[in-house]
């Protein structure tokens, strides 16, 4: 399966080598921890997180920071050298490569999985049977009349809807908005915005007119909890699963997830280290957080990547 066409854009760093790349890192009891920084996307979190959890088990004189402030959030750090490693939920976009061009800072594009954006609502909705790209469109384009039910669809009850949704930060935002606006960042702005998804699960949970959109492993994480709303987009309603999202039958917000690595980050030890522990027990965390795991063909490609570098 392709993967979304790959960012071009890589600066050179005259002189640097990265011949240790997969070196031991020998670090010593006693001496000053060196740091792993890991920040962005809140969708892509799950990921590294488990990962994270892992690696230090087995390497407990390395230490790894994980932020959440959002894809573009990690970004705004990412390109001005603040941070090792971003999370990221979307491709990065030409205004953040021209920041990055001006900073002198090269970076990895590496596609670590696949998710579907998914599309919930209150467990109480009995009349929501599936939503077409089009109505979901009607519901969050900018100046939105839509307010009731009823306004969405002709037979829906005439009771108010409340939407809840992710901030500009949020690749999750840009990304959603892109595929159903079609304009990223075009959104109607009197929505509840909320961060966290876990916020989002209980507002929706505690909301009987919800409407909310999550990361697939949010959504499979309170499944119990929520109901998932199927997307026609002219073939027959489909469910968000595994099968669907990787074969991106589920349309149009199957998308990969995606982790940037900093080339000047990546000649020090403890970031190599961690890279290549990353790449080689993702695919594991990805199944177990309730992600779609790429092929092994696809994380080997991804190693082949890493060690290009050098």
């Amino acid at each position: 399966m392709s993967l979304l066409k790959e960012s071009k854009y890589f600066i050179t760093l005259a002189g640097v080598c990265l011949a240790s790349v997969f070196s031991s890192c020998g670090f010593a009891e006693g001496e000053v921890k060196p740091t792993v920084t890991i920040d962005g996307s809140s969708t892509v979190f799950p990921i590294s997180r488990g990962v994270a959890e892992k690696f230090q088990v087995e390497q407990s004189l390395i230490d790894v920071n994980i932020g959440t402030s959002g894809t573009g959030g990690g970004f705004k750090k990412f390109m001005v050298g603040d941070i090792d490693i971003n999370n990221a939920s979307r491709p990065i976009k030409s205004k953040e490569i021209a920041l990055a061009k001006e900073n002198g800072v090269g970076y990895l594009e590496l596609a670590v999985a696949f998710d579907g954006i998914t599309v919930v609502v209150n467990k109480d909705n009995t009349w929501l049977d599936y939503l077409t790209p089009a109505e979901l469109k009607k519901i969050w384009e900018p100046g939105s009349s839509v307010k009731l039910w009823s306004d969405v669809r002709s037979g829906w009850p005439s009771t108010p809807i409340s939407l809840y949704g992710p901030g500009r930060d949020s690749g999750t935002f840009d990304f959603f908005t892109e595929s159903i606006i079609g304009k990223s960042g075009h959104s109607r702005s009197d929505y509840t915005v909320i961060e966290d998804s876990k916020d989002t699960v209980e507002q929706v949970v505690a909301d009987a007119g919800s409407l909310s959109y999550m990361g697939y492993a949010h959504y499979a994480a309170n499944k119990e909890k929520l109901k998932v709303v199927p997307i026609d987009s002219g073939s027959g309603a489909i469910d968000p699963t595994t099968g669907t999202i990787y074969s991106q039958r589920y349309k149009p917000l199957s998308r990969p997830l995606f982790i940037y690595i900093n080339l000047n980050s990546l000649v020090r030890p403890e970031v190599q280290k961690f890279v290549e522990f990353y790449l080689n027990n993702v695919s594991q965390v990805v199944s177990d957080v309730g992600y779609v795991r790429l092929s092994a063909k696809d994380y080997r490609a991804l190693n082949d990547k890493v060690k290009s570098a050098r």
